[in-house]
């Protein structure tokens, strides 16, 4: 049936557009950010408007946008997963599919430093900013934020971020922020997962805008993670990452560190959608059991 519905979202773009927005009208908003249990699992599919298609041994898996949406649609679908994070593309999809009633959504803002570009570090707001959030009836932005010491478009990007969290927050909506410290090796940007460069990341993150009321951070699991996440009050999500050769070893650090006191639940992309296995709704499922 699936191949039936995406060509409706085909044909709804080509003859209908304006659907997206009433679509966006009619979608039926959770009534809370997190589950009755305190928790939240979201599940991440911004990656290909950074150029990121790469999943696991797969470097173009995350090229084929039916299989995405399939994808999606099955995690969105599992008990327990409470939204989506997406560009507009994706986003505007998954609602014409019907698939975001009762869902947080969160909204990516910068898209604009593609992954292997000389100007990575200059992660320009090209995606949602606070304003479209608001007008479709979104519950946050979510935005990257990568400081490295050498490189001075550094300075722009954290500016910006810090006046979308403002923004975000004049509003009453949620400013996820995902900060790493990073630097260069060999043309590639790397980011530094030492506890010490994860505490700094979360410190600077914690400070942006003119509130932190409404900012969550997303953050990886590293080595330390108590002294790590004891560097700030703020709500946190743990982000998925890579495809793991193991995937045992990834759901152990996840439900080790979701016995800290400030972290939410999951950010979870590549890791849930594209399983080694296959698998999603499998994948998915341990997720949730985790917390």
């Amino acid at each position: 049936m699936f191949p039936e519905r995406l060509a409706e979202v085909i044909e709804t773009r080509v003859r209908r557009p304006g659907l997206v927005a009433e679509a966006a009208a009619a979608r039926r908003r959770a009534t809370s950010m997190v589950g009755p249990d305190g928790r939240l699992v979201i599940v991440a599919a911004d990656h290909p408007a950074r150029g990121s298609l790469g999943a696991g041994r797969e470097r173009l898996a995350m090229a084929d946008r039916a299989d995405l949406l399939e994808r999606l649609c099955v995690a969105l679908e599992r008990p327990g997963v409470g939204g989506v994070l997406g560009t507009a593309d994706v986003l505007e999809d998954l609602l014409l599919l019907g698939a975001l009633h009762g869902k947080i959504v969160i909204g990516s803002m910068n898209r604009g430093g593609l992954a292997g570009t000389v100007f990575e570090i200059d992660d320009r707001f090209t995606g949602y900013d606070a304003p479209a959030i608001e007008r479709m009836g979104f519950d946050g932005g979510k935005m990257l934020l990568r400081i490295d010491p050498d490189d001075p478009a550094t300075a722009a990007t954290m500016q910006a971020c810090a006046q979308a969290v403002s923004g975000l927050a004049e509003r009453r909506l949620l400013a996820m922020v995902e900060p790493f410290m990073s630097h260069r090796a060999d043309g590639r940007v790397l980011n530094d997962l030492a506890p010490e460069a994860m505490i700094r990341a979360v410190a600077i993150a914690s400070g942006l805008g003119t509130t932190s009321a409404y900012t969550w951070l997303k953050v990886p699991v590293v080595e330390d993670m108590e002294q790590v996440m004891a560097a700030s009050t703020l709500p946190a999500l743990l982000l998925g990452g890579e495809v793991a050769d193991d995937p045992e070893s990834t759901f152990s650090g996840w439900q080790k560190a979701l016995r800290l006191p400030n972290v939410m639940g999951l950010v979870a992309g590549r890791s849930l959608l594209y399983p080694a296995d296959g698998d999603v709704a499998a994948a998915v499922d341990t997720a949730v059991s985790l917390l």
